[in-house]
């Protein structure tokens, strides 16, 4: 189950960052960072094509073209 983007359980991690919409793409990078240290953030334009590979490692943050996050970033 999930909810507000915390996985339910014991020693769950966090896997979506919806509150950073909105932010700069360096504020949101900060917050993903401040909860998964070892993530690999990847800033991508909103209109831009991606892999659709799964990675835990990576979290992908869009950004419109004033470098605000358009949609929340999530692990994968």
């Amino acid at each position: 189950m999930e909810s507000g983007g915390v996985t339910a359980g014991v020693g769950a991690e966090k896997n979506s960052w919806p509150e950073v919409v909105g932010l700069s793409s360096e504020e949101a990078k900060k917050k993903i960072v401040e909860n998964k240290p070892d993530a690999s953030v990847h800033v991508v334009p909103a209109d831009s094509f991606v892999t659709m590979d799964y990675n835990t490692g990576r979290v992908r943050v869009f950004v419109d073209s004033s470098d605000k996050v358009t949609k929340a970033p999530r692990i994968g």
